[in-house]
């Protein structure tokens, strides 16, 4: 059977779509190896910066090591702990304590709250004088100003006002409606 010029055609777009379907397949293959190669080169770079800045500082170390041994031989002379230095116990380190001598200053002592302290007394308003959680709430939200400020002149001393307070206007009429 021969096959009629549209089958063929079809076969051939096929096979063409077929073929660019592999191509694109082996060309994205290549760049993600690619891809992982540049990953690992900048990894292998930054331990390679992460090593470099860690033996500068271990030179920088020794060097200063050095310097130290050199200044502690000439200017200073200390000496490394030897064995005899060590301590035991406390009754070791408590041996080498010597009395106080005249005219050294008296031991800071500490002082120690007995078992049966008394109980703290209540807080207090500032305001009314009353301990808290006794004070009497106001019945309504409105405060008389003056008669606050009077009684609160009564216990503190004179109290002068330079202006009187407006009194509170409602929301909707201190607001224009739009």
């Amino acid at each position: 059977m021969i096959a009629s010029p549209a089958s063929l055609r079809r076969i051939g777009w096929a096979s063409l779509l077929g073929l660019c379907c592999a191509v694109l397949l082996g060309l994205s293959l290549k760049v993600n190896a690619l891809k992982a190669e540049v990953r690992q080169a900048e990894n292998r770079i930054l331990a390679l910066k992460r090593e470099t800045l860690y033996l500068e500082t271990e030179f920088e170390t020794r060097s200063n090591q050095q310097q130290l041994a050199a200044w502690n031989a000439v200017d200073f002379g200390y000496q490394a702990p030897s064995a005899g230095q060590y301590f035991e116990n406390a009754r070791q380190l408590a041996a080498l304590g010597q009395p106080a001598g005249p005219g050294a200053p008296k031991p800071i002592r500490v002082a120690a709250v007995p078992s049966a302290a008394p109980a703290l007394t209540a807080l207090v308003s500032p305001p009314s004088g009353k301990p808290l959680g006794e004070e009497e709430e106001p019945a309504d939200a409105s405060v008389d100003h003056d008669a606050a400020a009077a009684a609160l002149g009564e216990r503190l001393g004179k109290v002068e006002r330079a202006e009187p307070v407006p009194e509170p206007k409602a929301a909707a009429e201190a607001e224009p409606r739009r």
